[in-house]
């Protein structure tokens, strides 16, 4: 059936209910006083990724700025508190109203006469398809898809025992008295293993491939008394949250290759680290040939140290096949198994990304066409009107929250909407001219980075040599400051319900103000870039 939405005023389609999903809902409702949204799901339940992970960014950093929390326990908020915290927004915000859960948006096809999306929904339980008419669409799909499971290890169908990917984590299975094999030893694969070998029946072998740098996890609880400041001194929260970003994005400087002495001294560093807390006999093989952050950095959740337990063994042979009773190993030995859990991480690949847009073409044809990924600011595609991505191609900076990335994408979307919205523009969409200019300045920043200096999930494919479509090379400070600037209409196709009004005029004359008002602004971090970053 097709919603009729003759009549109504604008609709905005969210695809989504994680965090950037709840994220885009909130300033929906407090920047513009808008509720004409749906939030479609295609769980029975919000969170996305953090129904099951722990965070290795700091509470008061991973959250939303414009609703600090008082009362995180520890500097790194465990996985039921992150749960809850974005349990109590979507609360707060009535956002249930606006959602309807195990609806999975199948596809979106815009239409240049109606200037509008016909989406397809479709009831994950019931397998029932609606369509629906939006004028706006957000993408709040995540930057990590579906659970990839390797493709050099077959035999899955073979295995006798429990086997999953610890995206999908069986709850449900007592590893009690169980040897359980953890196949990767990525940021998943260092939650499990000290996670599961803290029970001493349970024997854990963990199959590794490629070693992995890790920092130091200075975690420490927050005492009753530096909470209570928290919530009732003024500005203090908001101090102690600014602290931790410009300490975060400090750290940037590691991943440029030409500071090289700060790499050097840094890959030292972790070095030591690594022979500190590592069996003796594995430090050679736990230490990288790479430079640190060119595959992510591991916050350290205990997994150097837990592999000293007697009921942890970690295993560096190639892995043949799952064969009925384990793991057969490229030497021969069969490694027997009662369950195998896949910490292999997810696929960059936007599997669920299926719009057409105002060219006839697709969002993956495009991708494909491009050799990966690629968007403005990580947030519009040419040929894709009023349609926003959120975490997007190239807006990790390896050293800072991506909570912080997604209000500065929301907050560009929700400035280039708002007169969409109000009904003086039918669309907006990005210039190819204006993408392709900032994708071309973005990759050869890129030149630099220690990103390129192993095959990693930050390129397409997996291969250091493809394009970079996970990175941007610069700290979060610069991304923000770009977003702002890129309020410039000017390098926005759109079109306006009554051109007679001269509406756009009027707005490209007061974004060249601003931005010559806003130059006296920029912070000095930003004006030291090329020298530092």
């Amino acid at each position: 059936m097709v919603a009729d939405e003759k009549g109504l005023q604008a609709h905005v389609v969210i695809v989504g209910a994680g965090l950037a999903g709840i994220c885009t809902a909130v300033e929906l409702k407090k920047q513009l006083g808008f509720e004409n949204f749906t939030i479609y799901e295609r769980d029975s339940t919000l969170g996305g990724t953090w129904r099951g992970c722990g965070s290795d960014i700091p509470g008061h950093w991973y959250s939303l700025s414009t609703e600090l929390n008082p009362h995180w326990s520890n500097l790194y908020a465990t996985q039921p508190e992150i749960r809850d915290y974005w349990q109590n927004i979507f609360d707060k915000y009535n956002l249930q109203s606006h959602t309807q859960f195990n609806s999975k948006v199948t596809s979106a096809i815009w239409s240049n006469a109606t200037q509008k999306y016909t989406v397809e929904i479709t009831n994950t339980l019931s397998g029932e398809k609606t369509l629906v008419e939006t004028n706006v669409m957000f993408y709040a799909i995540g930057g990590f898809q579906k659970p990839v499971f390797s493709t050099d290890v077959p035999g899955r169908e073979c295995f006798k025992g429990h086997i999953w990917h610890s995206a999908r984590y069986r709850h449900d299975v007592d590893l009690k008295g169980k040897r359980v094999g953890v196949i990767g030893n990525g940021c998943s694969g260092a939650q499990l293993v000290p996670t599961l070998s803290e029970d001493p029946s349970v024997q854990v072998t963990n199959f590794c491939r490629t070693p992995q740098w890790y920092v130091p996890r200075t975690n420490y609880a927050y005492p009753r008394w530096v909470k209570w400041i928290f919530a009732h001194i003024p500005f203090t929260m908001r101090w102690y949250r600014n602290l931790l970003m410009v300490r975060s994005d400090l750290t940037f400087v590691i991943f440029r290759k030409s500071n090289k002495r700060i790499v050097a001294l840094v890959t030292k560093l972790l070095s030591k680290y690594i022979a500190l807390k590592a069996p003796k006999s594995q430090v050679t093989k736990l230490t990288p040939s790479y430079p640190p952050g060119c595959k992510r950095l591991i916050v350290d959740p205990g997994y150097l140290e837990c592999l000293n337990r007697p009921n942890v063994d970690i295993t560096w042979d190639r892995i043949e096949r799952i064969v009925e009773n384990g793991i057969e190993l490229d030497t021969g030995e069969v490694v027997p198994l009662d369950v195998i859990i896949f910490a292999t991480g997810y696929s960059v690949d936007p599997e669920d990304l299926h719009v057409r847009g105002s060219l006839d073409t697709t969002v993956r044809s495009f991708y494909k066409s491009q050799g990966g990924p690629v968007a403005y600011l990580g947030s519009a595609i040419p040929g894709f009107p009023n349609l926003f991505i959120l975490l997007g191609p190239n807006v990790i900076s390896g050293s800072t929250s991506v909570i912080f990335v997604q209000e500065a994408q929301i907050g560009l979307a929700l400035k280039l909407i708002k007169p969409v919205l109000a009904g003086h523009l039918k669309s907006v969409e990005v210039k190819q001219e204006v993408s392709e200019q900032y994708n071309l300045w973005l990759q050869d920043r890129l030149k630099d980075s220690v990103w390129n200096s192993c095959d990693s999930y930050y390129h397409w494919d997996n291969d250091r040599n493809s394009r970079n479509v996970a990175s941007f090379p610069g700290p979060a400070t610069l991304l923000y400051w770009l977003m702002r600037k890129a309020e410039r209409w000017e390098d926005w196709k759109v079109v306006e319900v009554d051109s007679q009004t001269g509406w756009i005029r009027k707005q490209n004359r007061n974004a060249r103000r601003n931005i010559l008002l806003g130059l006296s602004s920029i912070p000095l971090a930003v004006l030291l870039y090329h020298k530092y970053f």
